[in-house]
């Protein structure tokens, strides 16, 4: 019989290994300037093509091109949050178990014991 090949459960809180985040953080920014090159690229083609509503078209494209290196620049330097400041975990918070009862009712407790140096 073949297993199938599943990522492992995760079962404990631990945060991700630094590799693990490093990776993460670098494909976010190759995302992102991969982004801002097509919007680059996408605004040389409307020069030469001339659609309508140009001035809105490039606009867009040079918001996008100037707004994205520095979001990823961002995003790419920031490490992640903490498990308790993370917002799935404010809204998913464990029920409260109510405490123990600590002392037995009255009649069921036993009487209590005295120790005297004189016995």
């Amino acid at each position: 019989m073949r297993r199938r090949a599943e990522r492992p459960q995760l079962i404990t809180d631990a945060p991700q290994s630094p590799e693990q985040e490093l990776r993460a953080r670098e494909v976010r920014y190759v995302i992102m300037m991969s982004l801002r090159a097509v919007c680059v690229i996408t605004g040389a083609i409307l020069v030469m093509v001339r659609p309508p509503w140009l001035g809105l078209w490039l606009i867009l494209c040079v918001v996008g091109a100037v707004v994205l290196p520095w979001a990823a620049v961002l995003l790419a330097n920031d490490k992640a949050p903490r498990a308790d400041a993370r917002l799935r975990n404010r809204l998913h918070r464990p029920a409260e178990v109510p405490p123990a009862p600590t002392a037995l009712p009255r009649a069921e407790q036993a009487p209590p014991k005295v120790i005297d140096a004189e016995d």
